[in-house]
């Protein structure tokens, strides 16, 4: 059975649903064309430097600030388009916090209310911000953020740091995140986990987790 597909389940009634944030509960727009063709940028060149590994690895595991992480993209965009207008590109970019998906955020309120919710992201250090913002502050049992913990999903121990701040032991823990690797990790320590493609496909899942209110 692939760990990404869904299937039946075990027995034990679990107790934690683990819980990605980009690309699962968030989501972002396609593209940054509009920000890119009013600074003088060329269409991709903001994602393309900013998520380049070398660099984005260092904000997401903490070794530097979030700030520094899109000065570092504004100085990087300059050097290579000299025309462009990259610091007010990347103020302008980095402004939204994304958009909440409203159906997933639905399968969260009708969860068994003894189910702990904890939020498991790759992010940099302005996520307790991004989640002030968008009004998820309280929602979540725990936040375990990878550049707070200094690992990086898949590493095993950011997923046994969830684990411990649930009080549980992986088998009693669900988990979701839309990268294949992540949940692979997650199921190879224990977890039950899901590879997110669509809310349809979460709404089964859970169900069949007995995760959900009766």
């Amino acid at each position: 059975m692939s760990h990404d597909e869904l299937a039946t389940l075990p027995n034990p009634r679990y107790r934690v649903l683990l819980l990605d944030f980009d690309g699962v509960l968030r989501q972002w727009p396609d593209c940054d064309d509009a920000i890119e063709i009013a600074h003088g940028l060329p269409v991709g060149s903001l994602r393309r430097i900013a998520f380049v590994p070398a660099l984005l690895d260092q904000a997401l595991a903490g070794r530097i600030t979030d700030e520094q992480w899109r000065e570092q993209v504004a100085e990087r965009l300059r050097a290579t388009y000299p025309g462009s207008a990259a610091e007010a590109a990347v103020g302008q970019w980095s402004q939204p916090c994304g958009q909440l998906d409203t159906e997933v955020m639905a399968l969260l309120d009708a969860c068994r209310p003894d189910l702990r919710l904890v939020l498991v992201s790759n992010a940099t250090t302005r996520l307790a911000r991004d989640l002030q913002t968008l009004g998820l502050s309280e929602r979540f049992d725990a936040v375990v953020n990878s550049s707070e913990l200094g690992m990086i999903k898949p590493e095993p121990e950011i997923f046994r740091a969830a684990f411990a701040r649930a009080g549980v032991e992986a088998r009693q823990a669900l988990f979701v995140d839309d990268d294949a690797d992540n949940v692979a990790a997650a199921v190879e320590l224990g977890a039950h986990g899901l590879r997110y493609r669509d809310c349809a496909g979460l709404r089964s899942w859970l169900e069949a987790a007995d995760a959900l209110r009766d």
